[in-house]
């Protein structure tokens, strides 16, 4: 069997959540627990967001839903996700002020990555939402291949 091409993957489901209901900003981060960071593995705006960045897990609410709980974050406003992502004025200036972050779990339950996408405010109805959380999770199985073929030392 050929390893996972994690680009062709996550710009499959790039695509697919742009169909869906757009994406303005969308990028793929991988959890690195042993570094205590989550690595960006895609991203729709490499100028912006390369894909050799990475950001420590802070321990907060953000971190407890999603990274713990494994429960999706949707803020609709800048002011719901600007307390958890320092990078909130670079966002805006993308045009995005809605914010959805869905934790992929492993087949031990363990999140391990989460799909990022971002667009204008109050985008994210629970419509929306649901829509976008069960296209990850149909994109599971290609998803965990893929974030297994991503590189996790440091950066190059």
């Amino acid at each position: 069997m050929t390893p996972a091409d994690p680009e062709a993957v996550f710009a499959a489901l790039h695509r697919a959540a742009q169909d869906a209901c757009g994406a303005r900003l969308f990028t793929v981060t991988v959890l690195d627990p042993a570094a205590g960071l989550a690595r960006r593995a895609y991203t729709s705006h490499p100028a912006d967001y390369p894909t050799s960045g990475t950001k420590p897990i802070q321990p907060n609410a953000w971190t407890a839903q999603v990274i713990e709980g494994g429960r999706s974050f949707v803020a609709n406003s800048t002011a719901e996700f600007a307390p958890y992502f320092g990078d909130h004025e670079l966002i805006n200036r993308l045009g995005c002020e809605a914010a959805m972050n869905i934790p992929v779990r492993d087949d031990t339950g363990r999140v391990v990555a989460t799909v990022n996408i971002l667009d204008a405010a109050g985008h994210f109805t629970p419509a929306r939402a649901a829509g976008l959380e069960g296209l990850v999770a149909s994109h599971r199985g290609d998803l965990l291949a893929a974030m297994a073929a991503v590189p996790m030392g440091p950066p190059a």
